[in-house]
């Protein structure tokens, strides 16, 4: 799948999903729950200030059952009860709402009631940029600060079950750093060759890994062979491996801001998907890391 619709419309056809909301009471959030509930690909538990969320519910026609609203005194605790419904089955999904990442992520984490699974949770944010032909993912924009060879590993493979989830059964992924050459100076040139290497050998499966590329001839052919740079990866990459937290933010906020790209953002490796958006995405970016999450779910259920 090449674009945000494609995605949009495979869930359609799938079993709908129930997302835990943790603190909905925001009016992008509830636009995205509208919006899902109309396009049938989930149901919804929605935790946080009751009061607010009926009100802004009824602002933007959204119709909700006594149910569907658990009153939260703060949004940790909204945070908490979300994760909460998750464990215990009753959702399948959770969803970031109006919450500090920090909070959320304390919730997911939490060692009695949280997602852990063991494994290095890392985010991905997928884009839909004006004038590419495919989505371009970019990984870790926003859980690991500064990921080691062996996190950086698990990232990958992360990222190539989710790739798999959206029908690419074998993405280019490229390793990012500042420069398309290994510098035993610059430490993530070293990770990124490391990681093609695992890659060659067998050790992470299921991709084409490659790097170090810097950014230009990761996604652009024209550059990759001005510079001389070659390989199936090389000028198409469909995964931006990051080698930091900062590379990842800022090319996560480029991405929205400078080039116009739609978007959607997911926590992978936990026990069961988990959207995790900026509080400043609009609500169509919701929207469509909850169809995400659908087809997440969906593949983690047939393998």
């Amino acid at each position: 799948m090449t674009t945000f619709e494609q995605i949009l419309k495979r869930a359609e056809s799938l079993p709908s999903v129930t997302v835990a909301v943790a603190a909905a009471a925001d009016h992008e959030v509830l636009e995205a729950v509208r919006d899902a509930k109309q396009h049938g690909i989930a149901q919804f538990l929605l935790f946080g200030d009751q009061d607010k969320i009926k009100e802004i519910a009824a602002e933007i026609g959204l119709e909700l059952a006594e149910e569907e609203v658990t009153h939260a005194k703060s949004v940790q605790e909204a945070a908490l009860l979300a994760v909460t419904a998750v464990k215990e089955r009753r959702a399948d999904v959770m969803m970031k709402g109006m919450v500090q990442t920090s909070d959320f992520l304390r919730a997911v984490l939490n060692k009695e009631k949280g997602l852990r699974t063991g494994k290095v949770l890392s985010h991905v944010a997928s884009f839909e940029v004006p004038g590419f032909d495919r989505l371009i993912h970019v990984t870790d924009p926003a859980l690991n600060v500064a990921p080691t060879l062996p996190e950086k590993a698990q990232i990958t493979q992360n990222i190539i079950d989710f790739c798999h989830s959206l029908g690419n059964t074998e993405p280019k992924i490229a390793a990012l750093a500042a420069v398309e050459v290994v510098n035993p100076n610059m430490q993530a040139t070293l990770d990124a060759a490391a990681l093609s290497q695992m890659n060659r050998r067998g050790q992470i499966k299921g991709a084409l890994v490659d790097g170090p590329f810097a950014l230009d001839n990761a996604i652009s052919l024209e550059s990759a062979e001005h510079k001389g740079v070659t390989g199936p990866v090389a000028g198409q990459a469909d995964v931006l491996l990051v080698p930091d937290i900062e590379a990842g933010n800022i090319l996560y906020k480029s991405m929205v801001y400078f080039a116009k790209a739609k978007i959607g953002a997911l926590v992978l490796g936990a026990a069961a998907p988990v959207i995790l958006t900026s509080r400043a995405d609009s609500a169509e970016a919701k929207l469509y890391s909850i169809a995400m999450a659908v087809l997440q779910a969906d593949y983690t259920k047939r393998r």
